[in-house]
């Protein structure tokens, strides 16, 4: 590629290269969703798109044209610094740009880039054709298998222990920065926008696309606030389901591990807002125990309201059981590795396979187990 003029690259060929990747929109629109990755190089602040934004609609394109140079003069230097030091860091590559739709912004940006001596490619259709992108991905059938078992019995560091064991793992919690549940918030950081909570989950799945399964928590459509996308829903409703299940003493321990450092006020707060679904008597005893610091006997208060749930979700998709009960999740993994329930991603061309079909779910039954 020449370095005299910038060129366009469709989503897949832009994403796949090793380039630094800038996001020249605005702090606000890239604070509402970004490419995974991407850095925040705005040739406007909030303030001034909008500025520019209102005087278009009000007196045309070269009244905004002109206030656009007007604004970004100034700052021309510290841009092609900005650029500079991206490139710095991946040289071997060209610079990555985008705006929203592809146009003026990141032709501007990518000019001073060409003026500068560095090559550049910019992305065909902005951020809204990424994210098109993003939810056409989401559609795609997807070999996907689920984690199950009622609440306490360690799916998620179950999970994260067969990702270190090379097991191709989405950690949807992750991603969503929630655990799922009326608590699951609770000491961890704000979660992402829907936006880019779907952004972060495609990032993933096109990294585990040449794995013959994929992994994930039996979970709501809902982690959180963060939906998960519809196409994806509906794959995992259908998806077969392994269950794992522990002692209810265990359970507890785990749910106070978790939840016990967390501040009873919050605690408290969390469980008022299941109150129509806990009833008024378990309610009462959940914060008479919290109030208390019993926090087993608080836990035990909910887990029928939410094995319930469980329950009541999981039966259809269930191909087999599994009892973990003393073993780490570490141990678990290994477990579930050497009898065959799991196996670790391999390099090659993906199945393809839809996650509906449970026949050829690769979930079949281990000798010496029981399905249920």
């Amino acid at each position: 590629m020449g370095r005299d003029m910038a060129h366009s690259q469709a989503s897949d060929p832009f994403l796949a290269s090793p380039g630094a990747l800038l996001d020249v929109r605005s702090p606000a629109e890239y604070g509402q969703g970004h490419i995974p990755g991407a850095e925040n190089l705005p040739l406007f602040s909030d303030e001034e798109r909008a500025e520019i934004g209102t005087l278009y609609r009000q007196a045309g394109r070269r009244l905004a044209v002109l206030r656009g140079l007007a604004l970004v003069g100034s700052r021309i230097e510290s841009l092609a610094e900005g650029l500079i030091a991206a490139h710095s860091r991946r040289p071997e590559a060209p610079l990555r740009l985008h705006c929203w739709r592809g146009g003026m912004r990141s032709a501007s940006v990518a000019q001073l880039a060409t003026t500068l001596d560095l090559p550049v490619v910019v992305l065909e259709g902005g951020y809204k054709a990424y994210r098109r992108w993003v939810l056409a991905l989401m559609e795609r059938p997807w070999p996907l298998r689920l984690l199950g078992g009622r609440t306490g019995t360690g799916k998620t560091a179950l999970l994260l222990a067969l990702r270190a064991k090379g097991v191709a793992v989405v950690d949807l919690e992750g991603l969503a920065h929630h655990r799922g549940s009326s608590f699951g918030g609770l000491g961890l950081p704000a979660q992402p926008s829907g936006e880019q909570f779907e952004n972060r989950l495609a990032s993933v799945l096109m990294e585990l696309g040449q794995a013959g399964e994929i992994w994930l928590e039996a979970e709501s459509a809902q982690v959180g606030r963060c939906r998960i996308p519809a196409g994806l829903w509906r794959q995992m409703k259908a998806a077969p389901l392994l269950e794992v299940r522990r002692p209810m003493g265990e359970r507890l321990r785990h749910l106070v591990e978790i939840y016990g450092q967390q501040d009873p006020a919050a605690i408290a707060e969390a469980t008022e807002r299941i109150r129509k679904r806990l009833g008024p008597q378990r309610t009462a005893a959940a914060l008479e125990a919290i109030g208390q610091g019993r926090k087993e006997a608080a836990c035990a208060q909910m887990l029928d309201y939410y094995d319930r749930c469980y329950d009541a979700e999981a039966a259809a998709q269930r191909v087999g059981a599994l009892e973990l009960g003393g073993r780490s999740a570490e141990e678990g993994a290994a477990m579930l590795l050497r009898e065959g329930w799991v196996r670790p991603a391999q390099k090659g061309r993906r199945s393809g396979m839809g996650a509906h079909d449970a026949d050829q779910a690769g979930l079949s039954e281990p000798a010496g187990t029981q399905s249920l």
